[in-house]
């Protein structure tokens, strides 16, 4: 029997990714503006917000752009090592109680520098807490130094990634739960209240289609989040996942795959138009979710006017 969460038919949907980090402090008036910006995207009907996540940062930022530790090839760290980040576990339940519609997603969390028992409980209240409306994308990162400021092995990173994903779902899934392996064991062990979504909430993988990654994704996946290389061609690489996940016994219909929107500028700015063209063909092939980078305007009702506007072109390029 497959371990990975029940999959459906999946609607194409419509992303965004306000940023829950500044180059430094926001000043006055703080983070309202992203809480406004989400409340207006729930308004507006975009389908999905997304949070990433860095708990703390070393000195070596350069380490970003390198693909060999898990970066990306010419990446740039958006911030310095004393940039503020909102953790986004948190941002995401401020953001759930601020909202009623829009789905939330980690993009991605750095899941193994949280202890396995701790994040299952926390995903668990944040999904009850938002009525079932949480998705959990997870990678290993790419810095060593917080791996090493959480007392982890760096090298290690992917066992305990997971490990992590590992005892999550069992805490989900079952009401006694034991867990055995060579550094974590516990018996009999009870955590309530479940997520409301059958199954867990719904993971999905990052990273480049590697050995260890496609393993990952057969074990817990409902989503892939494309990564380095990988990132630039998502169809492709769906159709190696699919391969992965039915030699593994698993129904590949549903599976979820995301992309960024390229944004093609015209003559008032962005062109939703264009920049929405390719959707349905990508859809057919099997992307499920487009993530769009926006100009979002700070003011709630500027913001509902112009996601409203974008949701519109996006749902009639999709066939919604």
């Amino acid at each position: 029997m497959s371990n990975a969460h029940s999959l459906e038919a999946v609607t194409p949907a419509l992303s965004i990714q306000p940023v829950n980090f500044a180059a430094e402090d926001p000043g006055p008036g703080g983070w309202r503006w992203l809480i406004e910006q989400a409340r207006a995207a729930d308004e507006a009907g975009i389908d999905r917000l997304v949070v990433s996540d860095h708990v703390v940062f070393g000195e070596n930022l350069e380490e970003y752009g390198r693909p060999e530790v898990g970066g990306t090839k010419g990446g740039q760290q958006p911030t310095g090592p004393d940039g503020h980040w909102l953790e986004p576990i948190t941002t995401l339940s401020v953001i759930a109680g601020a909202t009623k519609h829009i789905r939330l997603l980690t993009g991605i969390l750095i899941a193994a520098l949280r202890r396995p028992v701790v994040l299952a409980k926390s995903t668990a209240t944040l999904d009850v807490l938002s009525e079932g409306r949480l998705d959990l994308g997870v990678g290993v990162g790419w810095q060593r130094e917080e791996y090493e400021a959480a007392g982890l092995k760096f090298e290690g990173r992917g066992y305990t990634l997971d490990q992590s994903l590992d005892v999550c779902q069992k805490i989900w899934r079952e009401t006694t739960v034991n867990y055995q392996s060579d550094d974590l064991s516990f018996e009999k062990i009870h955590c309530m209240p479940k997520p409301l979504q059958p199954g867990g909430v719904p993971i999905w993988v990052s990273g480049r289609l590697n050995k260890r990654v496609f393993e990952r994704i057969a074990r817990f996946g409902s989503g892939w989040i494309p990564w380095g290389d990988d990132a630039r061609d998502p169809i492709g690489g769906l159709t190696r996942i699919r391969e992965v996940l039915e030699a593994a016994g698993r129904d590949a219909s549903g599976f979820q795959v995301g992309t960024y929107l390229q944004n093609v500028k015209g003559d008032g700015g962005i062109d939703l138009e264009r920049t929405m063209e390719n959707v349905a063909g990508m859809a057919e092939a099997g992307i499920t979710d487009f993530r769009a980078q926006l100009p979002i305007p700070d003011d709630y009702n500027a913001a509902v006017d112009y996601l409203s506007n974008v949701v519109q072109v996006f749902r009639k390029a999709a066939g919604r």
